[in-house]
């Protein structure tokens, strides 16, 4: 629903009782909920709806949960393969689908540029098409928003190839010669997977990332997982509290049915691992020696899991497959502190070490020392002002298609609630 009602005041700007600002998953479920309840809004999308899964994916990229976990409202997953993973171009016409049942209210290529509350308790919304008034605001752009490069990426000559994640597609896209994949989280080490299987020499500088099991004791992980309710686990529930937001995710693949990663046997096939990189000097990279650190640290997260699947099979009774203790089939000999790029013929880097968000254009006082917002599921000190789409904004699933509809629906309710209350129109009839 457009609603778009003129201010009363000298310049006429529109007014909408509600701008989302963002046109994703998060953005569009939230329009999706607001329509049910008659709430006049408008999604803000700076590109075009989606579009991080259309231009942000590499070739081979498959969802790393299974198809029956994409629920967005109003359009669960409909295949023929619950317990598969969507393929890039799978994705795609699902969100497709989507984009069509939702019909959003939508302004596409449209960058919003500053977001402030009045003294009148209306928000100014400055943008790249023109200045609009809103009774509430949604930030729904996401949390990944601006590649992280480290600076002294600089340093490094113009001979060597660089990209973030997000720009990677294929292998044939690379220079010839050797990667050097930087950070081992679920891009990383999926996007060292897929350089490996093409046959390039690949050398991987590995984080703290862990791991699990694709599949254990006859299922994936992932149905144990919801079987022990792990993903209704709240934010408030869980022992890291808030720490959960800063976690990185484990590390496995949804690829050709899906399957577990294994770092130590990617070196027994002649990947080159490496522990955290620290420093560029001209052609050569250093790293902290803590390779074997971090494989231990994954591999201990993985037999976790496994342990805490094996205790939930005893105390329910259920008939399965034996349990099994993951052993490591390879071990560092020595830490390679350093690799001289032009010696090794490495052509390119790949940058896989993550995003961080970008709220510099929403000026209110609801940040932490780090930038982060403060909320409560989505919900700010400042009326009127909200979070969707965030990692553990309220669950697991926040930041995915499985739970964010949870998510959508209950902002949604909190702004009908004020809508009702008369929040920011108030001021418009006064």
């Amino acid at each position: 629903m457009l609603e778009k009602i003129m201010s009363p005041e000298p310049n006429f700007l529109p007014f909408y009782p509600v701008v989302i600002v963002g046109g994703g998953q998060a953005g569009l479920s939230l329009s999706h909920y607001l329509t049910s309840l008659t709430v006049g809004h408008i999604v803000i999308e700076k590109h075009t709806l989606t579009h991080t899964w259309r231009t942000q994916r590499w070739d081979a990229f498959s969802l790393v949960t299974p198809n029956w976990q994409c629920a967005l409202p109003g359009h669960p997953y409909a295949g023929e393969d619950p317990h598969g993973f969507m393929t890039r171009p799978q994705i795609i016409e699902y969100l497709d689908d989507f984009i069509g049942k939702v019909d959003a209210p939508a302004l596409e290529g449209v960058t919003v540029l500053h977001v402030k509350q009045g003294d009148d308790g209306i928000y100014d919304v400055h943008t790249s098409a023109g200045d609009f008034r809103a009774g509430q605001v949604v930030v729904a752009s996401g949390g990944y928003t601006v590649p992280i490069i480290p600076r002294s990426a600089e340093r490094l000559p113009a001979s060597i190839a660089q990209l973030h994640s997000n720009q990677y597609r294929n292998p044939g896209q690379l220079p010839p010669g050797g990667v050097l994949v930087v950070g081992s989280g679920q891009s990383g080490a999926q996007i060292a997977e897929d350089l490996h299987l093409a046959g390039r020499q690949v050398y991987l500088a590995t984080g703290d990332a862990p791991r699990c099991a694709r599949f254990y004791r006859g299922r994936d992980v992932v149905d144990w997982l919801a079987d022990m309710n792990y993903y209704e686990m709240s934010v408030d529930q869980h022992p890291l509290r808030e720490g959960v937001r800063d976690n990185t995710n484990h590390y496995v693949t949804g690829r050709e049915g899906g399957r577990d990663i294994d770092l130590r046997r990617f070196a027994l096939e002649g990947m080159q691992l490496y522990g955290q990189l620290t420093d560029v000097t001209g052609t050569t990279v250093s790293f902290a020696p803590n390779l074997a650190e971090h494989l231990d640290s994954a591999d201990r997260t993985f037999n976790g899991i496994n342990a805490a699947i094996d205790k939930h099979i005893a105390a329910q009774g259920i008939e399965a497959p034996p349990a099994t203790i993951y052993e490591p089939v390879w071990t560092p000999s020595a830490e390679r502190t350093s690799l001289d790029l032009a010696a090794a013929g490495i052509g390119s880097i790949l940058w896989c070490i993550g995003f961080q968000p970008d709220f510099a254009w929403v000026d209110a006082p609801v940040f932490n020392g780090r930038g982060q917002p403060v909320h409560r599921r989505g919900v700010t000190n400042q009326k009127g002002l909200y979070f969707l789409g965030l990692p553990w904004l309220h669950t697991w699933g926040s930041g995915r298609f499985s739970g964010i509809a949870r998510d959508a629906e209950h902002l949604a309710s909190a702004i009908a609630e004020q809508a009702e209350a008369g929040l920011g129109t108030a001021a418009l009839a006064a």
